[in-house]
């Protein structure tokens, strides 16, 4: 709401021009209030970081990037990216069964996505890291046949496999629900108009369909993958040396428990923002489509609000 400043009243239309009307913002004092109130707490935060020894900056410097916490860092990374693909691969698997008309790959679909989403990920991640309890020697060949390859399971899955086979096989069944879900979003009417035009069911998928679930789609697969990148500390209980494995491994061998909590911590705040940043600018390119204009970048943002300062003085004219 604005304001108009008191000023004599004009006894003819012709006296009032656009200058002698001066509009003023609406004071909201309470935000303020609540303003100043955050950045005297932020600030006071701040000040307990620097002053408080218990941080023992020093400490978080000298192993920050230490080769032991970066090579566990790298570990992290190849747990979340394998993970995710193969999750996500087998998830559009699950969804396309889920949306067949094959009774019989419904139910399995279902079935699995019911399981997986079911059982706690810590009790799936010890199952096949105990695979080899049940099976010691897994075995190609024709079904209650003759086999050609035998191998044994301890050979051929190692902690980190057992790993990446427990964090995609549950990330799938999430996947599955995300993608069926966008899938499920697009307006029927566009189908049926696609066929009464004789577009094929390929192209039909990936010019009508695909763009617009992947709206749908994008927000929440990558709060996903933000969820099993920090969820990856998880695999910790396997002796895996990931990140935050590796840091229980330093503070247990130096006792300085809180700085190596907040190399881990500092780690995984910097990657979760970068992928944020990805999925902030992977959504503005599926967004063209649907709004009028796409979001601002963070640069534009920065742009457009320097450009609206008032650079000459108030009154001045052209």
């Amino acid at each position: 709401m604005t304001q108009l400043h008191d000023r004599p009243v004009a006894t003819d239309a012709g006296d009032v021009s656009d200058h002698d009307l001066v509009v003023a913002r609406t004071v909201h004092p309470w935000r303020w209030i609540i303003a100043v109130a955050t950045l005297v707490l932020l600030a006071q935060f701040v000040h307990g970081l620097v002053t408080n020894a218990g941080w023992d900056w020093g400490t978080f410097a000298q192993y920050f990037t230490a080769r032991s916490v970066v090579t566990a860092l790298w570990l992290t990374i190849q747990l979340t990216f394998w993970g995710t693909l193969i999750g996500f691969a087998l998830g559009i698997a699950l969804a396309a069964a889920r949306l067949s008309q094959n009774p019989v790959l419904q139910i399995i679909s279902w079935f699995y996505i019911w399981a997986f989403r079911s059982i706690p990920l810590i009790v799936q991640l010890l199952f096949w890291f105990n695979i080899a309890y049940l099976y010691q020697r897994l075995s190609l060949g024709i079904p209650f046949g003759p086999s050609f390859v035998e191998f044994d399971v301890n050979s051929v899955i190692s902690g980190s496999t057992a790993a990446i086979i427990g964090l995609a096989l549950h990330q799938a069944a999430y996947s599955a629900e995300i993608v069926r879900a966008g899938i499920i979003s697009v307006d029927q009417g566009q189908l049926e108009a696609a066929a009464a035009l004789g577009i094929p069911k390929r192209r039909e998928f990936f010019a009508i369909v695909l763009p617009q679930a992947m709206r749908g789609i994008l927000p929440n697969a990558a709060n996903e993958v933000i969820s099993l990148f920090k969820g990856t500390s998880i695999v910790s209980v396997m002796a895996i040396a990931e990140l935050f494995y590796q840091v229980q491994v330093i503070y247990g061998r130096t006792g300085r428990v809180v700085p190596m909590l907040m190399v881990a911590t500092v780690w995984y705040v910097i990657l979760t923002s970068v992928l944020s940043v990805v999925q902030f600018y992977v959504e503005r390119h599926y967004s063209k489509g649907a709004l009028r204009t796409v979001p601002l970048t963070p640069i534009q943002k920065l742009r457009s609000r320097i450009a609206a300062l008032p650079l000459s003085p108030r009154g001045a004219t052209r």
